[in-house]
């Protein structure tokens, strides 16, 4: 199969039925449909210019900051709030946000702001979760050189379930800060396009379609809608990290009674993904067990302790195991109807040549692995895969996760480490990350890589997928290009490939958002990138009663109809129409009813007596 991208944005927009762009988006139908849950106004929540002389809202976080209205220094207007006898880079001024903004509803914040001298000044939130963990997140920063600059378009959510949110200020050192021109406003809301081929029904014959996604972004409706429309998988984007898992105090407490083995978890991060997943029965794929990068360094010091001296080689094997254990046996326990259907064990162990990281705390360097650090080498991978294959559910798969793994040395070195661990029965897959850019590589490239993981007999899941381009039209045509070979490379490999996962679910929201490198845009519209990969691909059609589109009517169907009718998932808007047995326009238990009786006595004698 070989799509090809016509000239010019417009002409690149094609939906599977093969209505062209201008016709659809002229219809009324679509907008409509569109606009109905979509508003692009914006209501100001708080704002402030300090004229007034009034700083009472904002406190100082580390209870030594002088926060006071000043004339020396102003944006606009005569005044501005002064933050002076700053300590540390985190002493700054907090604005509560309970009881002032609503959880779930996304929001814009913006503010002119200027140091003293050179100075990155953040604008960052803070929150506590229902475990009593805090929560920290840089929103945005801007670097002042003494003069005034605009924090702005700082978007955010407040979680729901959580206690003390506060959005706050701070910079590197003890310089004063000052804030003027402070507004905080409702974003504006946008729902998803419904009339469009859900990517997960057009590419159902060959492998899941799944999306990454954060608990922030999934506090968003049009991104909720986004992803039941067109993913079957989730990988929660952080949430899952060994730094979202570990807790640490629990960790110190058992270190002080004399265990220091088992690091402990705390899941509380994860549970709004995990919930929307068991709610609307989607997979998930669980990212990462190990990895060098966000682990703490006390994970791998004696006592838990930050300033403890790093452990020996035998320790961290325990701790390791206890780790992976706890990991699958919380998940188990806490949601035993999520199906997990594959991990990824160990992450980007390999630099791009081939060879292992350099060993050394992260504080350090972001590239420096606390695991090569305590095992001098790549030696830790294998127990890893030893210890997940021992604790992890029954069909869950296991991966090795890499990026660039497109570079020849690398992808030589994955394979090798892959056939090892294949044939002692410890691996199931390989992933590749395939963060792209419509510079570099190119399609033949990446599918040299792909052969070659192909070849070794494992599965493949592309794992974290996004393109990154310019913003124009060109750019845009071009990304959608790449894009449209990068997936007929894995429709042709797709007897090796299992999932294909994108790295997020709208630009503004990627970790790349400045270079637009996913399938929809802001306001949750498709991008050319989007019509190129299911031009050409028709979505299978499938008969009423095969509700998990697998090809045939069975048991399964009818356990996931029960579960929507008794309210414990919900289905999507294709799951709804071939639940709808007897073509009524209503989903109840007369369906049901119809549907056991198909699977008892034949679908034609069941559909003549209706």
């Amino acid at each position: 199969m070989k799509k090809r991208i016509l000239a010019g944005l417009l002409s690149a927009m094609m939906i599977c039925s093969i209505v062209p762009v201008a016709d659809y988006f002229t219809s009324g139908d679509y907008f409509n449909a569109y606009a109905e849950n979509s508003s692009d106004s914006s209501d100001i929540i708080f704002s402030t210019d300090f004229e007034d002389g009034d700083v009472s809202a904002f406190s100082g976080r580390g209870g030594v900051e002088t926060i006071e209205s000043t004339t020396e220094q102003s944006h606009s207007g005569s005044a501005s709030m002064c933050v002076s006898d700053r300590t540390k880079g985190w002493h700054g001024p907090q604005l509560p946000l309970d009881g002032l903004l609503e959880p779930g509803t996304e929001y814009i914040a913006s503010a002119w702001v200027k140091a003293d001298w050179y100075n990155d000044i953040k604008m960052s939130m803070e929150y506590t979760d229902s475990s009593g963990t805090r929560h920290f997140t840089n929103l945005k920063s801007a670097v002042s050189q003494g003069d005034w600059v605009e924090i702005s378009e700082v978007k955010f959510n407040v979680p729901k379930n959580v206690a003390n949110p506060f959005l706050y200020f701070e910079c590197n050192d003890g310089a004063n800060i000052y804030i003027d021109d402070f507004e905080i406003k409702t974003a504006p809301v946008y729902d998803i396009q419904y009339d469009i081929a859900s990517l997960k029904d057009v590419y159902s014959s060959y492998f899941k379609i799944g999306g990454a996604v954060t608990t922030s972004e999934l506090a968003i409706k049009g991104a909720q809608n986004l992803i039941k429309k067109h993913y079957n998988s989730i990988t929660p984007g952080n949430e899952l990290k060994p730094d979202a898992l570990l807790d640490k105090e629990a960790s110190l407490a058992m270190a002080e009674n004399g265990d220091d083995t088992n690091p402990q978890i705390n899941i509380s991060g994860a549970r709004e993904i995990l919930d929307f997943c068991r709610d609307n029965n989607i997979y998930v794929r669980g990212h990462v067990l190990v990895w060098h990068s966000q682990t703490p360094d006390w994970f791998f010091k004696e006592g838990f302790k930050d300033d403890g001296n790093w452990v020996s080689k035998e320790l961290m094997l325990t701790r390791m195991e206890n780790y992976i254990k706890n990991v699958f046996e919380t998940f188990e326990k806490e949601y035993p109807t999520v199906d997990f259907y594959a991990w990824d064990v160990v992450n980007e162990a390999f630099l791009d040549n081939g060879s292992p990281r350099t060993g050394g705390s992260q504080s350090e360097n972001s590239n420096y692995s606390p695991w090569v650090k305590i095992f001098g080498d790549n030696s830790f991978i294998e127990p890893a895969f030893e210890y997940a294959r021992k604790y992890a559910p029954e069909g869950c798969m296991l991966y090795y996760n890499d990026f660039n793994e497109y570079m020849p040395q690398k992808t030589t070195a994955m394979v090798d480490m892959a056939i090892d661990l294949k044939e002692k029965g410890l691996i199931d897959g390989i992933g590749m990350q395939s963060h792209l850019d419509v510079g570099f590589p190119t399609a033949s490239a990446y599918k040299k890589a792909l052969k070659a993981f192909a070849e070794t007999g494992l599965d493949i899941q592309v794992t974290e997928l996004d393109i990154t381009t310019s913003d124009s039209e060109s750019g845009f045509n071009t990304q959608a290009q790449l894009y449209s070979d990068i997936m007929d490379a894995c429709v042709e490999y797709s007897d090796s490939i299992s999932a294909v996962v994108f790295w997020g679910t709208t630009d503004d929201k990627s970790w790349r958002s400045t270079k637009f490198p996913l399938l929809f845009n802001e306001d949750f519209t498709a991008k050319p990138a989007y019509y190129s990969i299911i031009d050409g691909i028709e979505a299978p059609e499938y008969e009423i009663g095969d509700l998990n589109k697998d090809g045939s009517i069975n048991v399964a169907d009818a356990v996931l109809l029960q579960k929507y009718l008794i309210n414990t998932i919900q289905l999507d808007e294709s799951q709804y129409t071939l639940s709808d047995i007897n073509q009524d326009d209503e989903i109840n238990v007369f369906d049901f009813v119809l549907l056991r009786r198909m699977l008892q006595i034949g679908r034609a004698s069941c559909r003549e007596r209706v």
